[in-house]
């Protein structure tokens, strides 16, 4: 598989105004919720994290190109999605409320001066603006596949970068987990044995058990089937690249979801 330079999106308007998290409709009945948690990177008027604009455009912002690949994989399974409508700078939705990178004050080199001194306070106020409501956005879509007559099972989606500290990452895809292996196995083995010949990672290029993360938060304590896609980010870096992993997902997940894992 050729590698791709990431096309990178621009920095969003900063005073574009858009809700704390993008909801995608879809039938609850399915039995999927998909989230993408690093969906954005924007960042509002109001909030001034003191680095240069071509930060933005860095993994450290936001996933690249996992909100395309989200978008498009919900739209083909007609399942709900939820994504983020903010920077992972501001605050952190995959962490837990007390880990110390909830809001990073140094991110890959990055120090951010807007982050340096927050206190308790101003960590209040970004998760209730924007943490909880991407919080309730995922609880809702799981509900109302509960009251559907579905166990749900959540698929969270990032992006990863292809070199880390000057070292390539060989992995074309990776599928993390904590406890629950069910799904994570299951799309493991159908990644593995795609004909285009993929590196598949198992809980790499990172390990699945964070606690207080979205999966955590919203799945593994409530036992419900789940897994975090790892996409290497020039392997989706235009719509056509994004549209082949939805596609490839896509057929991986139909299946599994006529069937309770």
């Amino acid at each position: 598989m050729p590698h791709r330079e990431p096309q990178q999106e621009p920095p969003l308007e900063p005073d574009a105004p858009r809700h704390p998290c993008e909801v995608i409709p879809g039938d609850p009945a399915r039995g999927l919720v998909l989230a993408c948690d690093h969906a954005s990177n924007f960042v509002p008027a109001d909030i001034d994290l003191g680095l240069p604009q071509a930060e933005f455009a860095r993994h450290i912002a936001y996933d690249i190109g996992a909100a395309g690949v989200t978008r498009l994989l919900a739209r083909a399974l007609d399942v709900p999605a939820v994504l983020t409508n903010f920077s992972r700078l501001i605050i952190d939705p995959n962490r837990g409320r007390a880990d110390p990178t909830l809001v990073m004050r140094l991110s890959d080199g990055a120090v951010v001066p807007g982050n340096a001194r927050i206190d308790e306070a101003g960590k209040a106020a970004r998760i209730a603006r924007f943490y909880d409501p991407f919080d309730e956005g995922i609880a809702q879509a799981l509900a109302a596949a509960e009251s559907a007559g579905r166990v749900p099972a959540l698929v969270t989606i990032h992006s990863f970068t292809p070199y880390w500290r000057g070292v390539p990452r060989p992995w074309h895809v990776g599928i993390l987990y904590d406890r629950d292996e069910r799904l994570a196995r299951r799309l493991i083995e159908a990644l593995a044995a795609d004909p285009a010949g993929l590196v598949v990672g198992d809980n790499d290029p990172y390990g699945g058990g964070l606690p207080g993360d979205t999966i955590d938060r919203h799945a593994t304590v409530r036992g419900l089937p789940n897994a975090l896609i790892e996409i290497r980010q020039d392997l989706i870096a235009g719509e056509d690249d994004q549209r082949e992993w939805a596609d490839r997902f896509a057929r991986i997940l139909s299946p599994l979801m006529e069937r309770p894992l």
